[in-house]
């Protein structure tokens, strides 16, 4: 890509406070943005071929967007975290295997997107995330889903395809919890725990392509219960 057509992308960001650059081919995040770090709310550099994501993106004090779906990122800089106002991070379609051991300091994320990553089990960064609502783990490597979900503050957590086998009982526990997908896992019925029907917030479960017949659902205890909070939810949309 041109100096030229990089300048006027710069030009237009410092104007309207975003930056968006994508499908470009970009090997490297554009160093010129550094000159924009203190007004930059949005940046979007989806679509490239991204392989490091520089220490001086924790610089960006008032970013609230980052996006960086698409690229060829293998991990992320712990300066990541001192993105104090950032609210959305998407990452889907990256080869990221762990989150930065200071991830949980990001306090006002709300909207968490892994999707197509690397991870083999479930971050227990995010419990620390007091502000998270919707968090997307799907296809990942992730086995199990441990006691720690139960710190977890989401409103809806995506675990489609995966490879879990095991449920912590824990995840009935999770404060928010609504919507719990868990589609094209390695799921037994047995090993669902029947507190997810009987004794939780959640009121949307999906567990299609799993190593059950959804109809079974309907046998275990609980279920009414499950289908009360269902049915509810669907009558304020209605």
């Amino acid at each position: 890509m041109g100096n030229s057509a990089l300048k006027a992308h710069i030009e237009t960001a410092q104007k309207t406070g975003v930056f968006q650059l994508t499908d470009k081919g970009l090997v490297e995040f554009p160093e010129e943005l550094q000159r924009l770090s203190s007004n930059l709310r949005t940046i979007d550099l989806s679509n490239n071929k991204i392989e490091v994501l520089p220490p001086s993106v924790g610089k960006f004090g008032v970013l609230k967007s980052l996006s960086l779906n698409h690229n060829r990122l293998n991990r992320l800089p712990d300066e990541l975290c001192k993105l104090k106002k950032l609210e959305t991070l998407h990452l889907a379609a990256n080869q990221i295997s762990r989150l930065p051991a200071e991830f949980g300091q990001l306090s006002t994320l709300k909207t968490l997107n892994l999707s197509g990553n690397q991870l083999r089990a479930m971050p227990t960064q995010l419990c620390n995330l007091r502000h998270l609502d919707v968090v997307d783990l799907s296809k990942n490597k992730i086995q199990a889903i441990p006691d720690e979900v139960s710190g977890v503050q989401a409103i809806e957590i995506n675990f489609n395809q995966n490879q879990i086998s095991q449920i912590s009982v824990q995840v009935s526990r999770c404060p928010r919890l609504k919507v719990l997908r868990l589609e094209e896992n390695c799921l037994d019925l047995g090993m669902l725990p029947q507190s997810i029907l009987s004794d939780s917030q959640i009121s949307m479960l999906a567990v299609e392509g799993n190593l059950f017949e959804i109809k079974k659902l309907r046998d275990l205890d609980g279920y009414d219960k499950y289908m009360e909070r269902f049915t509810a939810t669907r009558k304020k949309f209605v």
